[in-house]
């Protein structure tokens, strides 16, 4: 286990050769390394000495992104080895795996990374096969992207990191060049010169600096000496101008996105505000409507549902509302038991209303057409005076559930039999009246259990007149119950026709079968 911990982290610092070419020290001569790691810098003598490259490179496999787990196929996740194998090899992803993972490490052998005495960064350029994976990180940002619950911040994280790794990847060719050209051979390249110039920290820190200030262009650098010190700046400023315009825009963008449903919200609210001073609302009533604003903002309902789930399937649609709702629903006393099917039809019906302080949901004697489930809030029963209060219903109180079957019979008329009154801010679920009977249409046995179960109730409170009950029952059915009556009363009759007709056909037959005899007889008696 030490042999690979100590090989995985060697293969960690060998693999960020390319990161920065080149280190110096003033104590030897300047020569070709790739240093990112300065804690493992210090050991690098001791695990090279038993590690080489080459051999690192073989631990490198563990790293191949393989589909060794499965892929995606129709949406199904496919397993089978020789599926993976044929599905991995079909695509181009083997190719740049296998180039990415070749042992270039072996021109080591050759050209050892600290004895290099050519002017080119001889171990960057045989390990630059490693950037062959880059896709894989741009393959696991896109899934992550996907996956992740703030896709604003990640998008942001990756754009920063984006930046830093051009504004390294940019010191490191500084440095490479101040190589070639010669260190302090004039202003412009890093100068070696004294102490602090020769520690690892301060070249990578001022390559960085230098970096940073030419891309940005935003701070002045020493001035160009040569051609070559000139190209490399203009490549420099184009650069900068291109792919920071780009990044700054991008950043901007995501900010707008990260903002868009407030802005969304505040230009509803400043539409509201407008039409009330045209119509000269009062600055009561104003005041109120400013306050709900505020506490649907603060309670994340600005949102809209419909829209923001309008991409999805209906499917994917119910089981998100099924997920939501469904143990709310649940609460009410005529839907207990009842078969899941109908319970779903009725979730995808709820909607969430927010009533303010002081509002009423329902006044004594109005026709019930809702019944409401409280979801957060209090609300509070009053008498008609409005000011005694008689009982107080919180969060997960139900109300109103039998005015909305409308059972005949009912000695309140289906009326509401008291005043509802919002005490601060509450959220209710609202199921109305319509949306239960359409959806009672296709269950006629789950219709018929809840008018049962609502009976019960309003028996238990004795506010059920049976006869109107049935009277109303008998005056209420359906054509398709009666087709179905007369069918089964036609039915009948013919049973009972093809009964008589049969018995008919054999009492004939018994009477011919009697004259018969009888006319036989006849003549013997006659002789």
């Amino acid at each position: 286990m030490c042999h690979i911990e100590l090989t995985k982290g060697m293969s960690l610092w060998t693999n960020n050769k390319c990161s920065y070419p080149i280190s110096v020290k003033s104590s030897v001569k300047p020569h070709v390394s790739n240093i990112c790691y300065p804690i493992l810098d210090s050991y690098r003598e001791t695990i090279q000495e038993y590690f080489k490259p080459p051999l690192l490179d073989l631990t490198e496999i563990q790293n191949l992104d393989l589909p060794i787990i499965g892929y995606l196929e129709q949406g199904l996740m496919e397993r089978d080895a020789r599926k993976l194998r044929q599905h991995y090899l079909s695509s181009n992803k083997w190719r740049t795996d296998v180039l990415s993972l070749l042992p270039t490490d072996l021109a080591y052998l050759w050209w050892p990374p600290y004895q290099c005495s050519v002017k080119v960064p001889c171990p960057v350029i045989v390990r630059l096969n490693r950037l062959l994976r880059f896709p894989r990180m741009s393959q696991y940002f896109d899934k992550t992207e996907t996956r992740t619950g703030y896709p604003n911040a990640f998008r942001i994280c990756k754009v920063v990191l984006a930046i830093l790794v051009l504004i390294h990847w940019n010191a490191c060719f500084y440095f490479a060049i101040s190589y070639v050209i010669g260190f302090g051979s004039d202003n412009w390249v890093y100068n070696l010169r004294g102490d602090k110039n020769s520690t690892l920290s301060r070249q990578y820190i001022y390559s960085f600096y230098w970096s940073t200030l030419t891309l940005t262009t935003i701070g002045e650098t020493p001035q160009p000496e040569n051609d070559a010190e000139y190209l490399f700046v203009v490549a420099d400023f184009l650069a900068g101008v291109l792919i920071f315009a780009t990044i700054v825009g991008n950043i901007g963008s995501m900010i707008s996105n990260m903002n868009v449903a407030r802005v969304d919200f505040q230009t509803r609210m400043d539409g509201v505000k407008q039409y009330m001073a045209f119509r000269r609302v009062s600055h009561e009533l104003e005041a109120r409507v400013i306050r709900w604003f505020a506490y649907t903002w603060a309670n994340k309902q600005a949102l809209d549902e419909d829209r923001v789930l309008s991409a999805l399937p209906d499917k994917l649609k119910a089981e998100i509302a099924i997920h939501v709702h469904l143990e709310t629903l649940r609460q009410v006393r005529i839907f207990q038991d009842c078969e899941p099917g109908l319970l779903e039809e009725l979730v995808l019906k709820l909607r969430l209303q927010v009533f303010s302080p002081g509002d009423y949901i329902c006044r004594k004697g109005d026709v019930g057409k809702e019944m409401y489930i409280v979801k957060r809030g209090r609300l509070i029963v009053v008498a008609d005076d409005g000011r005694t209060v008689l009982a107080t219903l919180g969060a997960g109180s139900v109300f109103g559930e039998v005015s909305v079957l409308d059972i005949a019979g009912n000695r309140t008329g289906n009326r509401r039999t008291a005043n509802v009154r919002s005490l601060g801010y509450s959220d209710l679920f609202c199921l109305a009246k319509q949306d239960l009977w359409e959806a009672l249409a296709d269950y006629p046995e789950a219709k018929h259990s809840l008018m049962e179960r609502g009976c019960q109730l309003l028996r238990k409170d004795g506010l059920l007149d049976e006869q109107a009950y049935k009277k109303a029952q008998a005056e209420r059915e359906s054509l398709t119950d009666k087709v179905e009556r007369l069918e089964g009363t036609l039915d009948n009759l013919q049973t009972r026709f093809a009964r008589l007709l049969a018995e008919y056909t054999s009492h004939q037959t018994k009477i011919k079968q009697r004259l018969t005899r009888v006319e036989h007889r006849s003549p013997q008696e006659d002789g």
